[in-house]
C-alpha cells in the first residue's frame, strides 16, 4: 500500500526558528542513531516514521555512524525517502553528520576537509539525495585547524550538497571561534546539536547555551532523557535487555549508578503531580529554555513515540517547578562534557 502522509499532520505541532536563521524545526524532532539499523525491518522502520511525519515530526535526524552496523540507518531512510517519502522531500529536514570512525586508515573519522566531503558523498549516496538539509560537524577535532573543518562544512553549504551548517558536541570556546570562522566564509551556523537533559548539564555550566544564544544559533538536545534513563525504565537497578546490559554500549555504569537512580525517583515525583510520564516530563524540561529549538528523540517502538508526542499537552514549566527539578537532581547529575573521544556517537 503506498503511504499518504496525513492531511493534518501540521495541526498539532509547534515549530520554532533555528536560533537567527529562516529554517523551522519541529520542537520534537526523531533521530534515527540506535534504532533503525539493519536489525529493523521495513514494515516496522515505516510504522514509525510514517506516523511520526503524520504528526508534524518534519525533521530526521541521521550520521554516516549510525546503525548498528555503520551506515544501515542511513541506507534504511535511503529506502523510506525512495518508496514512501520521496512525494514530500520538500516538507522534509533532513540531516547528517560526520566526525567519527567510519573506515579504516587516518582519513576514516575526526574533522579534515578529505574525511567530511567524502563522508558525506557517501551519506547522500546511501539515502539516494542530491543534497542534505544539515551537515554537521559530530564532534570537534583537537588536531585539525577548525578553519579547515568549518572550511570543510562552508563548501558542502556553498556547492549546493548541504543548506545548512551544523556542529554537534562542541564546548563553548570552539563553539564561539566556529561561528566567527564561518560568518566569514560567508555561511552561517545554523545549529548546534549537544548532549542536554535533566541530569546532564554540561552547555549549561560551560556557557555553551548561552553563547548559542547570544550568536544565533539554534539548539537541538540529543539524549533529552538520558539515554533511557530518564524514563525511569532502570529505577530498579535493571538493565537486562537495555543499553544498560552492553559492557561496550553508549550507557556507562556511571550514567545509573544509585545516586543517579535515587534522583530519578524525585523526579517521577514531579512528573506525576503534573500530569506527565517521565519522558514528557523531560521533554518539557529541555523545551523550556528559549535558546533550545527542539529536542531529538530516539524510540524502538510506537508506543514510545506516542508517549513522546503526549509533550505537547503541556510544554510549561512554572518557576517552582523548575526549582524543584533542580532540586531533585542537585546530586544525581551524570558530570558529562565534550572530550576529544567524544559521547559514543
Amino acid at each position: 500500500m503506498t503511504y499518504r502522509a496525513d492531511p493534518a499532520r501540521y495541526d498539532t505541532m509547534q515549530y520554532r526558528r533555528s536560533g537567527a536563521s529562516g529554517l523551522k524545526l519541529p520542537v520534537v524532532s526523531l533521530g534515527l542513531w540506535q534504532n533503525f539499523g539493519g536489525t529493523r525491518d521495513y514494515p516496522a522502520a515505516m510504522e514509525i516514521l510514517g506516523h511520526a511525519f503524520d504528526q508534524g515530526i518534519t525533521h530526521f535526524d541521521l550520521a554516516n555512524n549510525y546503525g548498528p552496523p555503520a551506515g544501515s540507518s542511513e541506507e534504511l531512510f535511503g529506502q523510506v525517502l525512495a518508496r514512501d517519502f520521496r512525494p514530500y522531500r520538500d516538507e522534509l529536514i533532513i540531516s547528517t553528520k560526520a566526525g567519527y570512525n567510519m573506515w579504516p586508515g587516518p582519513y576514516g573519522e575526526w574533522g579534515s576537509r578529505k574525511y567530511l566531503l567524502a563522508s558525506l558523498d557517501q551519506s547522500l549516496g546511501r539515502m539516494g539525495l542530491d543534497y542534505v538539509d544539515i551537515f554537521y560537524s559530530h564532534r570537534f577535532d583537537p588536531e585539525t585547524p577548525l578553519e579547515e573543518t568549518m572550511g570543510a562544512l562552508a563548501h558542502a553549504v556553498k556547492s549546493g550538497k548541504a543548506l545548512y551548517a551544523g556542529i554537534s558536541s562542541y564546548p563553548e570556546q570552539q563553539t564561539r571561534e566556529a561561528h566567527r570562522i564561518l560568518k566569514e566564509m560567508g555561511v552561517a551556523t545554523t545549529i548546534h546539536q549537544p548532549s542536554y537533559s535533566m541530569i546532564n548539564r554540561w552547555i549549561e555550566k560551560d556557557g555553551t547555551i548561552e553563547a548559542c544564544g547570544e550568536l544565533g544559533i539554534g539548539m537541538i538536545a540529543f539524549s533529552p532523557l538520558a539515554q533511557g534513563v530518564l524514563s525511569g525504565k532502570y529505577s530498579s537497578g535493571r538493565t537486562e535487555g537495555t543499553r544498560g546490559a552492553n559492557p561496550e554500549g553508549s550507557l556507562r555504569a556511571s550514567h545509573i549508578e544509585p545516586r543517579v537512580l535515587t534522583a530519578v525517583d524525585r523526579l517521577a515525583e514531579i512528573a506525576r503531580a503534573r500530569g506527565q510520564s517521565m519522558v514528557q516530563l523531560a521533554l518539557s524540561w529541555v523545551l523550556r529554555r528559549k535558546e533550545m529549538t527542539s529536542a531529538l528523540i530516539g524510540v524502538r517502538t510506537l508506543d514510545q513515540l506516542k508517549n513522546n508526542l503526549g509533550v505537547l499537552n503541556n510544554l510549561t514549566l512554572s518557576d517552582e517547578e523548575v526549582a524543584a527539578i533542580d532540586a531533585a537532581t542537585r546530586d544525581g547529575q551524570m558530570e558529562l562534557h565534550p572530550r576529544p573521544q567524544g559521547w559514543l556517537r
